[in-house]
């Protein structure tokens, strides 16, 4: 089954449009070093892990409070048993978000082909020329993300496309940049960098409300829906 490491009972905020409960999955193929879940991603991390089957009988008895479950990691599309577990969700009637780096299309689109997945969030994060540095992974893995870009540009499934934004990783510029490469995307959202106590590289940090505003400005031009979300 799913290893789950993670499991916040109800959210307004990560599934839009919905009263939902989000599942943080284990283990991720990226090293984004201001990721706030290192415990998730880094093997060997003091982590303690959810019972699956236990997670299940209690999204049943939400069944009357909840809409949708959003699934985050971590990079769920790594979980073996993700499709198993996502038909069990269906079969409690939830409508399913999934939260994922873009580095697996194929199984991505197969999941949504079964009607497992309704509503996709994308981190894209940085302009394709900072992607490396960014997310901690090999240049060669960013014609899989494109791939990924691409198909939910084209509409086969709803979507957002989002980014968390650092001081020393994004700049005006560079979201200029990003904003061309999803330009025409349904809707697409800043999210600053806050420290959470368990960074990868602790020491990041994000920016003012002013710098923010001046972010979304860049990639306005490019993408309908630019938003900041969660920054007050």
């Amino acid at each position: 089954m799913l290893q789950i490491g993670g499991f916040q009972k109800l959210t307004l905020l990560d599934y839009p449009g919905k009263v939902a409960a989000t599942l943080f999955t284990v283990g991720c193929n990226f090293r984004c070093p201001y990721c706030q879940n290192a415990a998730l991603v880094i093997p060997g991390r003091r982590l303690t892990l959810w019972d699956s089957e236990a997670v299940l009988t209690e999204l049943g008895r939400r069944r009357k409070l909840l809409d949708g479950v959003c699934i985050s990691g971590g990079e769920p599309l790594l979980q073996s048993g993700l499709a198993d577990f996502l038909c069990r969700l269906k079969d409690l009637g939830y409508s399913i978000k999934l939260d994922t780096n873009g580095s697996f299309p194929q199984r991505l689109q197969a999941l949504v082909r079964q009607g497992l997945v309704d509503y996709v969030a994308m981190d894209i994060k940085n302009a394709p020329a900072d992607y490396a540095r960014t997310a901690g992974i090999l240049p060669a893995l960013l014609e899989a993300l494109t791939e990924t870009k691409d198909w939910l540009l084209s509409g086969a499934v709803d979507y957002e496309f989002r980014t968390t934004v650092v001081r020393g990783y994004h700049t005006p510029e560079r979201l200029a940049q990003l904003g061309a490469w999803i330009a025409g995307a349904r809707r697409y959202y800043l999210q600053n960098c806050e420290d959470s106590g368990d960074l990868i590289q602790p020491g990041l940090s994000g920016f003012s409300r002013a710098e923010l505003e001046t972010l979304a400005a860049a990639v306005r031009p490019l993408v309908p829906v630019v938003e900041i979300r969660g920054d007050k």
